[in-house]
């Protein structure tokens, strides 16, 4: 899209964003996240796309260092408008460029519910991974918690799904699939008697395989991978969280 960038999401949702998702607890997010922390080596955590917060917040109120980066000026103000949220340090830039401002390396960088998606194309995606791979520490991990593509839901390569119905408002969801370049373009569409409002949504896919790929270019090597953030056996569909690792190197 001619007008679409990194901060496109998040400019244009942030006012409805939680309440859009106020179905997905990140509790279980959390949990696994603090077990993978202490499983690794001592350091600072990196979050890529904090948002408004929905992970950020109840994970470094249970004591990790934590930090983080947005490119959405409008999500982070609702985190930081947040208890607790405004003692997060958290930097706005493009999360592919993995720039927390310092020259700290982390002991986990970690991305969560398929907003690793929302890196446009390939190129980016690969330059992510790169960049993550050299911020972490020796034995250092990257967390992602992404969706397996389910292409066949999209009939003639489109979709519109009614997520609400009540008596002021609609609320259905379009998209068109690009299945060359992977890409799904859509918007949440709420009709009310006040008017109609879109909110786009654009993401690039990525099958598992092409992840464990990008990870291997960039010198991470996959240590796990499970159907969800309780460790249960991943089936090869619905949502997976991919642990990659960097390798710790010879010992001197």
């Amino acid at each position: 899209m001619e007008k679409h960038g990194p901060e496109t999401y998040g400019e244009l949702n942030a006012d409805v964003y939680d309440e859009w998702h106020a179905a997905h607890d990140p509790a279980e997010a959390v949990r696994g996240l603090v077990e993978l922390i202490r499983e690794g080596p001592a350091g600072p955590v990196f979050e890529l796309a904090v948002g408004t917060g929905r992970v950020t917040i109840p994970l470094a109120a249970t004591g990790v260092d934590l930090r983080g980066v947005d490119a959405s000026e409008a999500m982070v103000a609702r985190l930081r408008a947040k208890p607790g949220g405004d003692r997060i340090p958290v930097v706005i830039g493009d999360m592919a460029d993995v720039d927390p401002g310092t020259d700290d390396l982390f002991a986990m960088v970690f991305v969560v519910f398929s907003t690793f998606f929302f890196l446009a194309d390939q190129e980016q995606q690969v330059r992510c991974f790169a960049n993550v791979a050299e911020r972490l520490l020796p034995g250092g991990r990257f967390v992602l918690e992404c969706p397996v593509p389910d292409v066949a839901r999209y009939e003639r390569n489109q979709t519109l799904e009614t997520y609400q119905v009540g008596l002021d408002r609609v609320r259905v969801v379009a998209v068109r699939h690009d299945p060359v370049n992977q890409r799904l373009d859509g918007h949440h569409v709420l009709i009310t008697n006040d008017g109609t409002r879109l909110a786009p949504a654009f993401m690039r896919y990525a099958w598992p395989a092409e992840l464990d790929l990008m990870a291997r270019l960039a010198g991470l090597e996959r240590v796990h991978r499970w159907g969800g953030w309780r460790r249960e056996p991943f089936r090869g569909e619905g949502n997976h969280v991919t642990v990659y690792e960097k390798p710790a190197g010879p010992t001197p």
